[in-house]
């Protein structure tokens, strides 16, 4: 038991350094001659457990890449065909069910195989949307420390993955839209950092109908980047750094930078200090939260509630006020 709990605080420790696990996996062939499968990633945090297939039961209406549901301990848990969404062929069959659980919610990916669990810095975390990536791949891991050569690794958008099985509809209550734009000064803005597609058109959908100016980054970089660059445009102007940055939103899983660092660097400079720190993260559960609060975030929300968003939005900004 003690080296259980040892592993979970070395897991969660990881993200004081800019680190974490990754799970890889195969889903089969796309169709290439003597192709085994490419590997693909998904974050250790998010694995509840790995278990061998068992029996499936297909609810009626149940359309692909809905497989149907399984009974886990007394748990009724809905079953994704990962290799249909990715487009490949598994070999020898889905016999490995991946039990993921973020966002508060609870599912099961079927893939091919599962390889090993290995230790990244997110600096070997490259974003995909401008390379080879397709839809559903948020970003490319390089295994190997150097730069050139080596094995590569597809880190799955599962938020888009989940959204294709099931879509998104919540929408938000535009009573929060009279009251939270009244709240960033004139010439403000919200910088939100997210590398999934779905979150970032989400967030921007809600901050539109907010009514809230914002810039969108794509990792915990390009975000801390861009606050730097207004943190000395304030400097340049002679006026406070709240007068250009409202609030900082973003997710803990991003190429380059997490969000836990991109925290820390906020947090950590006197000049910055102050400016509220909201958590978007599908990494929900109560060791996550705990470790947000320990970074001086001033807010964590699971994804994909755009009225719990916006109420933390507001409950950040009146903390700051």
């Amino acid at each position: 038991m003690d080296q259980f709990q040892q592993e979970i605080d070395e897991r969660t420790n990881l993200t004081s350094s800019n680190k974490f696990e990754l799970l890889l996996f195969r889903l089969g062939a796309s169709g290439r001659a003597d192709d085994v499968g490419e590997l693909y990633g998904i974050n250790v945090f998010k694995i509840r457990e790995i278990v061998p297939m068992t029996t499936i039961t297909t609810a009626a209406g149940t359309k692909a890449p809905m497989l149907g549901m399984i009974n886990i301990r007394g748990q009724v848990i809905p079953v994704i065909d990962l290799p249909a969404v990715a487009g490949c062929t598994p070999a020898t069959g889905l016999n490995i069910l991946l039990i993921t659980e973020f966002a508060r919610t609870t599912q099961a990916f079927a893939v091919e195989s599962v390889e090993e669990i290995v230790r990244l810095d997110w600096k070997q975390v490259l974003s995909a949307e401008s390379r080879a990536g397709g839809d559903i791949v948020t970003s490319i891991a390089r295994l190997d420390s150097n730069e050139d050569g080596g094995r590569l690794v597809q880190v799955l958008d599962v938020e888009q993955i989940l959204h294709m099985a099931a879509p998104i509809k919540k929408m938000l209550d535009q009573d929060h839209a009279d009251t939270l734009k009244d709240m960033i000064p004139p010439g403000a803005i919200v910088l939100a950092a997210d590398d999934s597609k779905l979150a970032r058109a989400l967030i921007e959908g809600g901050l539109n109908t907010l009514g809230i100016p914002y810039i969108m980054t794509k990792s915990g970089k390009e975000a801390w980047d861009k606050f730097r660059e207004l943190s000395a445009e304030a400097k340049r102007d002679g006026i406070a750094l709240k007068q250009k940055v409202a609030l900082v939103l973003t997710d803990l899983e991003m190429p380059e930078m997490d969000g836990f660092t991109l925290t820390r660097n906020i947090k950590s400079d006197p000049n910055s200090k102050h400016i509220p720190v909201v958590i978007h993260s599908s990494l929900s559960g109560s060791a996550n939260e705990d470790h947000v609060r320990s970074v001086g975030a001033d807010g964590y929300v699971a994804k994909f509630n755009i009225e719990e968003l916006a109420a933390s939005l507001k409950s950040a900004l009146l903390s700051a006020a």
